[in-house]
């Protein structure tokens, strides 16, 4: 018996892994969170299948339901947004069932930065202009940031930053951020990337608070920061210059 922690990926139930919607498809045992994990995932579950929103209930009532299942020899899919290690409290979860010995795995999911820089058609890292993306969020009502991990510091790298969980917080993103990228450095702001209903804004640190606000976003939405993301002039990278060689390529006499 396994506990099977799956990544389902950013919302579009395409986007799910082959082993991800293979492992869903086959366990007795599905649980879930309702309210970001699309429907037509779930669906896929056996017809005879145990299916239990986990939205409602706290870490004790989900791991209660981990530990029936372990009882009675039944795998479990447990089935987040996103990819596990990212967000997810599945810490808490993994360290609740190491104690109790049952065994789990984890099964990646594409995340959602990932989803929203093919949303922008963007690559996150240009040769010259970026060659990090930082991925962090602010702290509002969930846990506090740890020491140094406020954007004022993690801004001084100029790298590409995804900033999550934050739509709401967009005054003090901006604040944050304008004396270290400049107002006129672009941002996205992806709301429910790879969903139906995906909304994009563009605009830059000078504008971005006003056309989301105007725009009515304040939740599930990714901030995308930094100068990759303009199409700004930057070399060709190394890879393909046909001076360069390489294992692959051998140089041409």
């Amino acid at each position: 018996m396994t506990i099977h922690f799956i990544g389902a990926g950013p919302g579009a139930a395409d986007l799910i892994t082959v082993r991800g919607l293979a492992l869903i498809r086959r366990c007795p045992v599905v649980l879930y969170a309702g309210s970001l994990v699309p429907g037509a995932v779930i669906s896929e579950a056996p017809k005879d299948a145990r299916v239990m929103d986990t939205a409602p209930l706290n870490l004790d009532e989900i791991i209660g339901e981990m530990a029936d299942a372990h009882q009675k020899g039944l795998d479990v899919a447990r089935v987040h947004s996103g990819d596990p290690s990212l967000y997810g409290a599945v810490a808490e979860q993994m360290r609740r069932l190491d104690s109790l010995s049952i065994g789990y795995d984890v099964t990646p999911g594409v995340p959602a930065y990932c989803a929203a820089a093919a949303s922008l058609k963007s690559e996150l890292t240009l040769p010259g202009v970026s060659q990090t993306v930082i991925l962090t969020r602010t702290a509002m009502k969930s846990s506090a940031m740890p020491g140094a991990e406020d954007l004022k510091t993690l801004g001084q790298s100029g790298a590409t930053l995804a900033v999550h969980l934050s739509a709401a917080n967009m005054k003090n993103v901006v604040k944050d951020l304008t004396p270290l990228y400049g107002a006129d450095c672009p941002v996205a702001v992806v709301y429910r990337a790879s969903w139906p209903d995906e909304k994009i804004i563009r605009g830059t640190l000078a504008d971005i608070r006003q056309k989301v606000k105007a725009a009515g976003i304040s939740r599930t939405a990714l901030i995308l920061v930094g100068r990759a993301l303009g199409g700004a002039d930057f070399q060709d990278s190394h890879l393909y210059d046909p001076a360069e060689s390489h294992g692959h390529r051998p140089k041409k006499i």
